[in-house]
């Protein structure tokens, strides 16, 4: 607590809590995604258990490791993004990132965005869109805008609490409360009503769903909610099977795999990244041993006795399928994100006209969205990505080979593109193409005054010092458009507008009225704030390379000071748990 008022992030954890109850209450098929997953991540951690001797999650500790969500919205006029920068402030989550979803090739949809999350919590996280008018004819900007003006979403109460948070820094836990329900009853619900089929209508057969899912709508309602998966191939083959697309033969061939996966890259730093709440002490403590020959056979026979039972036969469910292929790097590649979805539901939608006529129609655009989160790229790290990801995507395209036909063979073909990454991380970041942060060990410590050499990589090697992969926290916008286009069907929009408008980051944080903190500084600046210390620490600085040392200092100087020093306290508490 702070001079009384409720912490600001257990309010984002209650948001987030209480936001996926009212989305599974919207979405039957949601709840029961997360279901499946929290049997695939059980099944995963006790894989790991039977691999690391002292290893062990509590249903609760899973139930919290797992319930990260991120979601999205879509935001149809600048005066109503900026109020919903003020209510994520509210909670402490800040934009970080510009995202020019207008200019991703053949995947460009009519928005620009960012995505609000909290610089030293970011379990949770909102891709926030804002459609741009201007990327229309002058005829369709004007209906659009039109349509628009017509709604109001923040309720006076909600602008009320948020100007009370603002003066104050905070509220009581009463006002939260009301917050967050002013967030769940009214600002993401979906209510299924709609204004102007007519313009639904013309901009859905142009090729502008996203536009008619913003333009049209009463509410910004939430477009998927995504939890976290410890095994990407294990979750999409349990949902396919779930859903009636994969029968038990090729769903025990696919598990096997995945779980065969965990066993080979299942290691310490895997356990690191995965799990918050262990600290590098505890992890280190964990006896390395060989699992029992039969482990993933009866892991995945335990699976399919579980995912058969009555509650989770989703073939039952109205479902429109799942993906075909999972975005973003292969499986064997940990970096960045990977992404899947079970495919948009139609949905009932009740339209008024302009008028006044009333018309019950459908509609396509809420899905069930996957991930599964691995380390945070280095500019070279993200410049190699790009190039595998190209010709991964082009080779998926022309379903040369005939993989798209062979499961297995789809995967190594997807996955020959990415051979020139590293799989580990400490080759990853040997080859700097992942951030991590260092931290002396006790063995560091005790030879302070007889270590000689700067070489990070030479004292990790030592064990004076410890290494942790930076997770990576933030979106792909290649992905998300993926993501987007084949849950819509719809593959890339262009600018109807006489001259394509340009977007910048600077037309984004003056409608918002608040600076967008750039990701990459933040990681860079962790990266080199822990390198400075770990020299500091050693007695080494007089050591460094003066021209290095100068760069380490501006680019920790860049990343924000409670960032650098909430990852400093979060390394001593973990120490001391």
């Amino acid at each position: 607590m702070n001079g009384g008022h409720a912490d600001k992030i257990e309010m984002q954890n209650r948001l987030f809590s209480e936001l996926s109850r009212m989305f599974g209450r919207e979405v039957p098929l949601y709840d029961k995604s997360l279901l499946v997953n929290h049997v695939c991540n059980r099944a995963v951690c006790d894989l790991l258990a039977s691999m690391h001797a002292g290893f062990s999650v509590s249903d609760a500790q899973l139930e919290k490791t797992s319930g990260e969500r991120h979601g999205a919205i879509r935001i149809g006029r600048p005066d109503e993004y900026r109020l919903i920068a003020r209510f994520f402030a509210c909670f402490a989550m800040e934009p970080h990132n510009f995202y020019d979803m207008t200019s991703v090739g053949q995947k460009s949809q009519p928005v620009i965005a960012t995505a609000f999350r909290s610089l030293v919590h970011p379990e949770h996280r909102v891709f926030t869109s804002l459609l741009r008018t201007d990327y229309f004819d002058a005829e369709t900007r004007g209906r659009i805008e039109s349509t628009l003006a017509r709604r109001r979403i923040f309720s006076d109460r909600a602008k009320e609490l948020m100007e009370r948070s603002e003066r104050a820094g905070g509220l009581s836990w009463e006002d939260a409360d009301a917050l967050i329900a002013e967030g769940v009853e009214r600002i993401f619900k979906w209510t299924g009503q709609a204004y102007d089929h007519g313009l639904y209508l013309h901009l859905c057969d142009a090729g502008f769903k996203i536009a008619a899912d913003i333009a049209c709508f009463q509410a910004h309602h939430l477009n998927h909610l995504t939890p976290n998966t410890f095994c990407m191939d294990l979750y999409t083959a349990a949902m396919k099977h779930c859903l009636g697309e994969m029968d038990e033969r090729v769903f025990r061939a696919r598990a096997s795999a995945a779980l065969e996966h965990v066993l080979r890259t299942g290691d310490k730093d895997f356990l690191r990244l995965c799990f918050k709440h262990l600290s590098r002490e505890e992890i280190a403590g964990f006896e390395r041993r060989s699992p029992h020959a039969s482990a993933v056979e009866d892991h995945v026979s335990a699976l399919v006795e579980r995912l058969g039972r009555d509650d989770l036969r989703l073939s039952l469910m109205k479902h429109s399928g799942f993906k075909d292929s999972t975005e973003g790097p292969s499986a064997d590649t940990p970096v960045l994100l990977r992404q899947d979805a079970y495919k948009a539901l139609t949905e009932p939608v009740h339209f008024v006209n302009p008028d006044g006529s009333e018309l019950d129609t459908v509609h396509t655009a809420r899905f069930g969205e996957i991930e599964q989160r691995f380390y945070a790229t280095t500019p070279e790290g993200r410049a190699l990505y790009d190039e595998c990801l190209a010709a991964a995507e082009s080779q998926k395209e022309s379903g040369s080979g005939g993989a798209k036909r062979d499961l297995a063979a789809a995967d190594a073909a997807y996955a020959s593109h990415f051979a020139r990454f590293p799989k580990t991380l400490g080759e990853l970041v040997r080859r700097g193409l992942v951030y991590a942060r260092y931290e002396v060990t006790a063995e560091g410590r005790s030879a302070r005054g007889r270590v000689h050499t700067t070489d990070i990589h030479e004292l990790v090697r030592d064990g004076l010092v410890a290494c942790d992969g930076l997770r990576y926290e933030d979106f792909l916008p290649v992905s998300a458009a993926g993501i987007f286009a084949s849950n819509l069907n719809q593959y890339g929009t262009r600018s109807t507008a006489s001259v394509k408008p340009v977007y910048t980051r600077e037309m984004l944080e003056e409608i918002m009225g608040k600076p967008i903190v750039d990701a990459d500084a933040v990681y860079r600046g962790l990266w080199a704030d822990s390198l400075l210390g770990v020299y500091s620490e050693l007695g080494l600085m007089d050591r460094v390379d003066p021209a290095q040392r100068a760069s380490l200092e501006r680019d920790a100087a860049a990343c924000p000071r409670v960032a650098r020093a909430q990852y400093s306290e979060r390394s001593v508490l973990a120490a001391r748990a």
